[in-house]
């Protein structure tokens, strides 16, 4: 068992921090922050105020010795070189994040894809806790994906096993920020929705939708079209016990969450409909970060 962790889950908007403390034979969150990320001043500014907000708890917690930032995209898994950032603003590619704070922090720095982070949460000690084959999916700005077995991430012979927001489901449809067309999220991420039904923010469309807006509700089923489509694939490819779906979209609970049930349940025809288990997340809006420093604690190799 290790000492205090700490996790860090840098998004659009806001960094994330988590402190995990031991007890017993799991950890426990013994604090939760956010922060500014200011992702428009760039990577170094970003960068720095990463630092920041560790340095701010590692002089509180001194037993913390290793930390963990989830990131949301793709990034060189023995240099923490950024490869592809889709959703920040800025020149990403090439910056040299995890040398950065490592060096700056003098500790070990793991770095972990946020969607994979989300998977690591739910699958240890939230939603998925208990099953042996876990599907995750976060619903934002991007679609973020991931996939647990036997207690460890999937990440296959390349280490980007479980983008399930990168499957192509419509070869003519929308431009993706990955490069292709027609992924799952091009097709369903948060400013889709939004665009949809007309609104401001997907706080609103939800608002609307349960006041009975017609334009909001179709909003919803046509974004839950996509996400059911993508999920019936990975139904279909690697049987999951059970799904959990978490991310702003998903805050919605029900209204979101029953039109991607059912479409699964509509495209699958190898499976019972009554196996196929769709939760919403259990650590809500701190599962990334949790997960990144969960991931401070064990090895996240890709499989051989």
């Amino acid at each position: 068992m290790s000492g205090p962790l700490l996790g860090l889950d840098l998004g659009g908007t806001n960094i994330k921090v988590v402190l995990l403390v031991p007890d017993g034979d799991t950890f426990r969150a013994a604090g939760t922050w956010e922060y500014p990320t200011e992702a428009g001043e760039g990577p170094t500014h970003v960068a720095d105020n990463l630092i920041r907000a560790t340095r701010s708890h590692l002089g509180e917690n001194s037993g913390i010795d290793r930390v963990g930032v989830g990131v949301p995209g793709l990034f060189h898994s023995a240099t923490g070189v950024i490869e592809l950032f889709p959703n920040l603003p800025g020149g990403w590619e090439g910056f040299p994040l995890g040398a950065t704070i490592q060096h700056a922090l003098g500790i070990p720095v793991t770095m972990v894809n946020d969607a994979r982070a989300f998977t690591l949460a739910e699958g240890l000690v939230g939603a998925g806790k208990g099953f042996r084959i876990v599907a995750c999916l976060t619903l934002g700005t991007g679609i973020g994906g991931g996939i647990m077995i036997d207690g460890q991430l999937h990440l296959g012979a390349f280490g980007v096993a479980g983008e399930i927001g990168h499957q192509i489901i419509d070869p003519d449809g929308p431009l993706c920020g990955c490069g292709n067309n027609g992924c799952v999220e091009a097709m369903s991420r948060a400013d889709v929705l939004t665009a949809l039904a007309g609104k401001e923010s997907a706080e609103e469309v939800y608002r609307t939708a349960s006041g009975g807006d017609a334009g909001s509700v179709a909003a919803i089923e046509a974004v839950a079209e996509a996400l059911g489509i993508g999920l019936a694939n990975v139904v279909t490819l690697i049987g999951p016990d059970r799904i959990v779906i978490g991310g702003g979209i998903a805050d919605a609970g029900d209204l979101v969450l029953d039109p991607i049930r059912r479409t699964i349940r509509e495209r699958v025809t190898l499976v019972p409909p009554e196996r196929i288990d769709v939760v919403a997340s259990q650590l809500g809006k701190w599962s990334g970060a949790h997960g990144a420093a969960l991931a401070a604690a064990q090895p996240l190799t890709r499989d051989r």
